[in-house]
């Protein structure tokens, strides 16, 4: 982990990609001094938790979990009859878990222990955290760590998505959600490892996967400043 200061940065932007994501208003956030983990959980460790507590996991105790279209086998696809309406590309998946990234004909090992976990709930998330020591971050920490330090920028590195043609996160290239270019190296996760990490010395705070936070989603925040704000809703 490394140790932030805290401070007061801006958080959020008034200029939004994507309006339904929540991203707006700017607003001028203080936080107190934190911790925060250096890299994605990886496979690996989940799995020490996972021995050391017999835990498991609630995409296990589902049966299923959603995998992106393009990752299920032909085999698997052929017996999906539903889809989330407003996102037809995520697929129900039986048998899919963290083991089994893309369904029961896939698996973390051994090539990717390193990457990061996924198919985790926010209550395995916790559990996790719980039995390392930690917590989850509020989406105001997350933020912090994940820009690195600098302020109104896209990216934790500046505006441009590719400077000097260099990529620098694992993201989708191509048409989504048919056409992935793998012009970063890779087709779906990478090691947690993997990019160049931010002004803060943390990888893969962009890109890569989603991750949890210990707030409510809300699409709605004041634009007055707060101090360690944690949405409860």
């Amino acid at each position: 982990m490394v140790h932030l200061e805290g401070g007061t940065f801006t958080m959020g932007t008034d200029d939004p990609g994507i309006m339904a994501d929540g991203e707006a208003p700017a607003r001028s956030i203080t936080l107190d001094p934190f911790y925060i983990d250096v890299y994605e959980v990886s496979n690996s460790e989940f799995e020490l938790f996972v021995k050391a507590t017999s835990y498991t996991t609630e995409a296990e105790t589902f049966g299923d979990s959603f995998v992106l279209e393009g990752r299920i086998s032909e085999e698997i696809k052929k017996d999906i009859t539903q889809a989330v309406q407003q996102a037809p590309w995520w697929l129900p998946v039986k048998g899919a878990d963290w083991l089994h990234p893309e369904g029961p004909d896939s698996s973390v090992r051994p090539d990717r222990m390193d990457h990061p976990v996924v198919h985790v709930s926010w209550n395995d998330a916790v559990a996790f955290c719980e039995w390392a020591g930690k917590r989850l971050p509020t989406e105001a920490e997350w933020e912090y760590a994940a820009r690195g330090g600098l302020e109104n920028r896209r990216f934790p590195w500046g505006n441009k998505l590719e400077p000097k043609g260099e990529h620098l996160m694992n993201v989708w290239q191509g048409k989504f959600p048919t056409e992935n270019s793998e012009e970063d190296g890779y087709v779906g996760s990478c090691p947690v490892t993997a990019f160049p990490p931010n002004k803060f010395g943390l990888y893969n705070t962009v890109g890569n996967a989603w991750e949890w936070v210990q707030d409510w989603f809300t699409t709605r925040h004041s634009p007055e400043p707060a101090k360690n704000p944690k949405d409860q809703n």
